[in-house]
């Protein structure tokens, strides 16, 4: 068992505390922020301590730490973070969740938040700094590269290619044997049947309105 500190306290990092709490090794046994979003001494009845000075109150020769933030700037924020607190001395810690379903023989990297009901096929390799919201399907022998984002109910199938920093959105889809670009943003719904360039944006068709009431349609 490893007593952790949290980075966040927004609702990432308030999921990140029950998960590590109810379902791992690990204790938490505080939390930490930049000195100018922390508006309190605790969150969720922990200490809630400037990162700048993190250390002296949670020294890294006794605490690990987890970085518990969102996909803001393509995930160059959280990268950013975990690169601070690693020259702190911190190791990060990851979280799979106990209900999700990882098959692949090579483990995870650091920092990463694995969730519930998730299908990690076999030879599937898994980078640094990944979230896998509830719910995703990660094919065989695919990689996932560092610092990416992947939402709910996601398929990739066999042989995919994620580089690092792509964010990918609700129910996307991708087929098998592509590579998906660093960087690449595939929005919710996405059907990617080829592979994708570096920064590349791709959203799908929008669902339309039709001019009439639901009253007029047979069901």
């Amino acid at each position: 068992m490893s007593d952790i500190v949290i980075f966040g306290a927004g609702d990432i990092a308030k999921l990140a505390h029950f998960y590590f709490s109810t379902d791992s090794d690990h204790n938490v046994v505080g939390f930490t922020v930049d000195s100018q979003y922390r508006s309190s001494d605790e969150y969720l009845g922990l200490p809630l301590v400037d990162f700048e000075t993190v250390a002296e109150r949670f020294p890294s020769s006794k605490y690990k730490m987890f970085v518990a933030l969102s996909y803001a700037k393509m995930n160059k924020a959280r990268s950013k973070v975990c690169g601070s607190a690693k020259e702190l001395g911190y190791d990060l810690v990851s979280y799979v969740s106990s209900r999700c379903s990882y098959l692949s023989q090579f483990p995870c990297g650091e920092n990463c938040f694995i969730l519930e009901d998730n299908t990690i096929q076999p030879f599937v390799k898994i980078g640094n700094n990944v979230t896998l919201w509830s719910g995703n399907h990660i094919g065989h022998d695919s990689v996932i590269g560092d610092n990416c984002f992947i939402t709910s109910h996601v398929v990739v199938s066999g042989h995919v290619n994620v580089e690092p920093y792509c964010f990918i959105g609700v129910n996307a889809t991708l087929r098998n044997s592509i590579t998906i670009g660093e960087s690449t943003l595939i929005g919710a719904g996405s059907v990617i049947m080829k592979s994708t360039k570096p920064k590349e944006v791709y959203i799908p068709e929008r669902a339309k309105r039709l001019d009439k009431s639901s009253d007029e349609i047979e069901l």
